[in-house]
Order: structure tokens, then sequence, then C-alpha cells
């Protein structure tokens, strides 16, 4: 047990990042419990354009699991991965949805365009492409795109927590406070808060226990079981149609392709600066290892691809891990551990993460609220806010691109579209004020096709 101790410690440099083994177990542990909920909302996704229910859930825990192992062992980071929330609905209501809003594939084919991007991605990462861009980054849009992720964080909190719901005048308002998920949510969160204030170890996952006996002394969860051995991969496992991709045209399959390789890249940048950012892993306004981070969730989003699951990203629920201390891969393996119990104690599982029924949509599909993880994830979302200190508030070229990011993400709902505001505005200021030096060539050629990108898709 201690030489292992020892190589575990050696082999993470757990220590010269200034944590322990416990704070890396404990912090894998909050991370998946955080995430969790995406092996029961990915399935009920993708179903919806025809893909087999079971199978997904499978591959959505194999992929996931795979990926977030990648990122620990090769690039040494606390930034687990799993399908993207985004990428999941591209698949379904836009690659596999009717003309004209949709480009009217089958989900094979949709799949197929997805392994093809994760290719893509692969080739210019191994090139050093993609890291150039993620180091090319100004420090102050860094800043914000981590500050807009703690925001969006926040914002999905809220929602799950029934403590922000819809409004036809307003978009959203403050939720109904009698209702039993507003509450099962403000206690969680008061209770949470209280720990997190007295520095009690491991409080956001007591946080996370607190509030499922809450929610199963109240009816709102219920006892499922604990083991199921049944897994099939077949009904999705290696179901590409690359000749029906292709009969749609080059200009069809070329646009599919390149729109969600620029979703994969935007979201996992975003993600991984931000939550380098809290975890102080930035060197001089760099994230080293970059590539071998970026290969990890290109190699996930093909692996995934093939085994019948939408696009591997890095997700920002990680940050609750790095909240409850994880600084090394060392936390990742403990998350990619339980992914890979998940498909045999799936049951169990979704006690936890699998959501609470509240009413229907317009298309007849349950609408599902986490009063168990709101809590959890709405404090994640503040701690990150820290990070606006850092900001240049006295040099309007380098905070106004950031404010830009910091409340495009959260308001637009995603990541890759706060980024593209922050890149093109960044640009264009410095330009403007004849500071055009201080820009990076690289973030001129980034905004220079995102504005392109922007144009043809109007």
């Amino acid at each position: 047990d201690f030489l292992i101790r020892q190589r575990l410690l050696r082999f993470f440099q757990v220590e010269e990042r200034g944590s322990t083994i416990r704070r890396e177990l404990l912090g894998g542990t909050t991370t998946f419990l955080a995430l969790s909920y995406i092996i029961f909302v990915q399935p009920a996704v993708l179903s919806q354009a025809g893909m087999d229910l079971n199978s997904v859930l499978y591959a959505t825990c194999l992929a996931a699991a795979i990926a977030t192992l990648l990122m620990g062992l090769l690039a040494n980071y606390p930034v687990a991965l799993a399908p993207g929330m985004g990428e999941n609905f591209f698949l379904v209501y836009t690659l596999c949805g009717a003309a004209p809003l949709g480009f009217g594939m089958t989900w094979q084919q949709g799949l197929t365009a997805m392994f093809l991007a994760g290719v893509l991605f692969i080739v210019l990462t191994l090139t050093g492409v993609l890291s150039r861009v993620v180091h090319a980054i100004p420090g102050s849009l860094k800043i914000g795109i981590a500050a807009g992720i703690g925001l969006f964080i926040t914002f999905i909190g809220l929602q799950y927590g029934n403590l922000i719901v819809t409004s036809p005048s307003t978009l959203v308002r403050l939720g109904p406070l009698n209702h039993p998920l507003t509450q099962v949510s403000i206690g969680g969160l008061l209770v949470t808060t209280g720990l997190f204030c007295f520095r009690v170890p491991g409080a956001i996952l007591l946080g996370i226990l607190f509030s499922t006996l809450l929610s199963f002394g109240l009816g709102m969860v219920r006892y499922q079981g604990i083991f199921s051995s049944h897994i099939d991969l077949s009904p999705t496992f290696l179901k590409f149609d690359f000749s029906g991709l292709w009969e749609m045209g080059l200009p069809t399959a070329s646009t599919a392709i390149l729109v969600v390789f620029y979703l994969v890249l935007f979201d996992t940048v975003g993600t991984l600066v931000g939550v380098s950012q809290q975890a102080g892993l930035l060197q001089n306004g760099r994230l080293p290892r970059a590539g071998r981070a970026l290969f990890s969730e290109a190699a996930g989003t093909t692996l995934g691809a093939g085994l019948g699951t939408s696009t591997i990203v890095c997700y920002t629920e990680s940050a609750a891990g790095v909240a409850e201390g994880a600084r090394t891969g060392l936390a990742n393996l403990v998350t990619a551990a339980f992914l890979l119990a998940a498909m045999f104690f799936y049951p169990l599982a979704q006690m936890i993460g699998g959501g609470v029924p509240t009413s229907l949509d317009a298309q007849g599909n349950e609408i599902l609220r986490y009063p168990i993880l709101a809590p959890d994830l709405i404090l994640v979302g503040s701690l990150i806010l820290k990070n606006l200190k850092d900001l240049k508030w006295e040099d309007p070229t380098e905070y106004i691109p950031a404010f830009l990011t910091l409340v495009a993400i959260p308001l637009s709902f995603s990541i890759a579209t706060g980024i593209t505001l922050g890149i093109i505005s960044y640009a264009f200021v410095k330009l403007v004020t004849l500071r055009g030096r201080e820009c990076p060539w690289l973030i001129y050629v980034c905004a220079g096709l995102l504005i392109l990108e922007q144009l043809f898709t109007l």
C-alpha cells in the first residue's frame, strides 16, 4: 500500500500541486456526482432520433470513462469528459432534423459526421495547431471565459433547482417557493453553504448526500435497486453510414462536420481554461500540456461516435471536484471508475442523478429538474467568479471583451458563443484603438474565420 501510494503521489505530482490523495478521491467522487445526470439525460435525448436508449446509456458511460481516464493519465488535469449538453441536441434537432431547419440525416449519418469531426480534431491536435489557439487566447479573455462558465453553471443550477423558471413576459422569473422541488433546493443550498463557510471537508459532497436524503424523505426519488448486469452495445456500435453522408452532397456533409468541430473545439477550450484557472494550473497565462488535453477530448469524441453517443467534451461540472480540492489527474481516475461502475449500478446512480419529473413540454416529453445537484452547481459557480479580481479593469480594451464573453456564455446558453463574441470584440477594440500589436495574430485569424462562419449560418 505504501509503494502504491508513493507511486501515485509521484506520477500525478499530487504534493507538488498542494493536494493530497484524500482530496483527489473526494474531488473525483464529487465531479462524478455533479455530472452523473448526463448518464440519464443523454439516452433520453438521443432516443428521440431513434437510437436505442439502453445502448446509448452504456456508450455514454464507456466513452466518458475512457476519455476522462486519458485526460488524467496524459494531461494530469482534474477535468472530466462526457457527452456535451448542446451537442446532443444538435445531433437530434439539427443533424437529424428535417429541412429547412435541419440537415435531414439519419442518426447513423449524424454519428458519422461526429466521428469525422473527431478525426479532424485529432489531426489538428497532433500537428500542434489547436495548442497554438489555446495559448493565443489573451489573459483577459481567459478570465472572462472562466467567470462566464461560473455564471453558466450557476444559471443551470438555478434552473435545475426550480429556483428560476420560464416566463412569457420576462423570459425567466423566480420559481414558486412553495413547491417541494424549490424547497429541497433551498434547503440543500443553505446546508451546503453553511458547511462550506465552516470549511467542513467534503462540503459539496455532503450537500449532495443531504439533498438526496431530503428528496428521498419527500418521496421525490425512490429506491430502484442497485445492480444490473445486462449490457448490450450492439444497437449503436459502429453504426456508421459514410456512403449515406456523402450522398447528401459534399457541401452539406462538410458543413455538418465543420460545425460539429467548431462546437466541440470552443466548448472544450472554454472549459479547460475555466477549470484550470480555478484550480491554479495556468502558468504565466498558458496551459501546460494543452495538446494532450485536447487529444483526450478528440479521442473521446471519435470513440464515442463509434460506441453510439454524441461528441465528448470537457465538463464544467469538474469545477465541483476542483472546489473540493482536486488538482491532478488522480481525481479523473476516480471519476472514470464511477462512470464504469455506473454501467452496472445505474439503478442506484439514477436515484441521485436521474432527475425529478415536473411537467410535459410542447412535444409531450417530461421536463426534469435536479434539486439534488442544484445547490452544489450554484455554489461552485460562485467560486469561479473569484477570477474576476485579476482582470485589468483600468484598460477598457481588456475588460470590455472579457465582459462580453462573461455575459454571452450564460445568456446564450453556449460557451462557444461567448468565446466567439469575446475573440471578435477583442480583435476589434485592439485595432480601432491602434493597439493592434497587442493582439496575437492567431486571434485575428480566428476572428475572421468566426465572422465568416456566422455570416454563412445566417
